[in-house]
C-alpha cells in the first residue's frame, strides 16, 4: 500500500525533463474490487498532477477498462487477476496499461455504439468512451491488453504551438 502514497521516480530514458512515477498493481477479477482500486490510483494520479483538470476522463476510462477486463476478459473468475501499470509524468501525461488473463478479442469487430441499431443496446460503450476521453487507446496481445494515454492540457497546448 505504501507505493500509493510514496511513488518513486523511474530510472531510465524519458522524453520528459522531470520525474516519471510508476505504479504496478493487480486486482482480483471481482466487480467489487474495481472502485476501491480506482479510488486509490486516482489519488496517486491527482497527487502527481499528471493531467490537471483531465482526471475525470482518466477515471471513467480506467473504470471501463477494468470492468471490461474483469467481466469480459476474465469472466469474473476470482482466481484470475487484472494487472495495471500506470506511468505518470507530472504536468505532461499519464499512461495506463490494463491486462487481463482472458482469451482476448478483436477490437476491429466492435459495433459502433452510436449507430441507430446499437442505441438501445446495454453493452458496447466502454471502448467507445475510452477512445473518446483519452488521447490514445489501442489494444495489444490479442485484445488482452489495453494501452491508454492522456496528455495534460498544458502539454497539448505546448505541442500545438510547436507545430
Amino acid at each position: 500500500m505504501s507505493e500509493w502514497y510514496k511513488p518513486k521516480p523511474s530510472i531510465g530514458i524519458s522524453h520528459s525533463a522531470g520525474p516519471v512515477f510508476r505504479v504496478e498493481q493487480s486486482i482480483r477479477s471481482e466487480i467489487a474490487a474495481i472502485s476501491p482500486f480506482v479510488d486509490k490510483l486516482m489519488l496517486f494520479i491527482k497527487k502527481c498532477r499528471c493531467v490537471p483538470g483531465g482526471e475525470i476522463d482518466v477515471e471513467v476510462s480506467l473504470r471501463e477498462a477494468l470492468a471490461n477486463a474483469v467481466v469480459h476478459g476474465n469472466h469474473e473468475d476470482p482466481h484470475k487477476y487484472v494487472y495495471v501499470n500506470c506511468r505518470c509524468m507530472p504536468n505532461e501525461e499519464v499512461s495506463i496499461v490494463v491486462r487481463d488473463e482472458g482469451k482476448g478479442f478483436d477490437g476491429t469487430e466492435l459495433p459502433n455504439p452510436t449507430a441507430t441499431e446499437q442505441l438501445e443496446s446495454t453493452h458496447g460503450r466502454g471502448v467507445y468512451l475510452m477512445k473518446t476521453l483519452m488521447d490514445e487507446v489501442h489494444f495489444e496481445r490479442g485484445g488482452t491488453e489495453v494501452y491508454m494515454r492522456k496528455k495534460s492540457a498544458k502539454a497539448n497546448h505546448l505541442s500545438r504551438r510547436l507545430l
